[in-house]
């Protein structure tokens, strides 16, 4: 199976952010490439945000490396105040544990298509929200929750 036929995988809508943080997020897809293909050891998402969208709250990772790969469109990454204008062929990279809280966002009239390639560390992964009263903490399991800042479930 080396070639995936996109047209057959099933979009994944949204985010499984709690309310309201999942509100940004709620026209955002994504088709689940590794998924798709058997991949066990990370993750690859070809994501599209239309107008508007964002791509997930702004966030970083403890034990998860995250790179980008802009297919189409011109997002706009935030890693504070100020963005960054993306464009087709650009790569962002993510290390994890560097504590920079990362995001895009489509501010322009046109759909955003890329590709983000992950690692799979759910166990140990705690995933930061420092804008926000979210976090997703690392339990030692797959089934992580969310939570408040000071540790009480949504």
């Amino acid at each position: 199976m080396p070639k995936l036929d996109l047209a057959k995988l099933t979009p994944r809508m949204g985010s499984n952010y709690p309310a309201p943080f999942d509100q940004p997020c709620l026209s955002r897809s994504g088709l689940r490439v590794s998924d798709a293909g058997g991949l066990t050891q990370f993750g690859a998402n070809l994501i599209t945000l239309p107008p508007g969208a964002w791509s997930s709250q702004r966030h970083h990772h403890s034990h998860e490396d995250e790179i980008v790969f802009i297919v189409s469109g011109h997002p706009t990454l935030y890693e504070g105040s100020e963005g960054i204008p993306l464009a087709p062929g650009d790569v962002t990279v993510h290390p994890m544990g560097d504590g920079i809280a990362h995001h895009m966002k489509n501010e322009s009239d046109e759909d955003v298509t890329y590709l983000v390639i992950g690692g799979r560390n759910p166990y140990s992964d705690n995933v930061i929200y420092p804008d926000i009263d979210l976090d997703l903490p690392a339990n030692g399991t797959t089934e992580r929750i969310y939570q408040r800042k000071d540790g009480t479930p949504y």
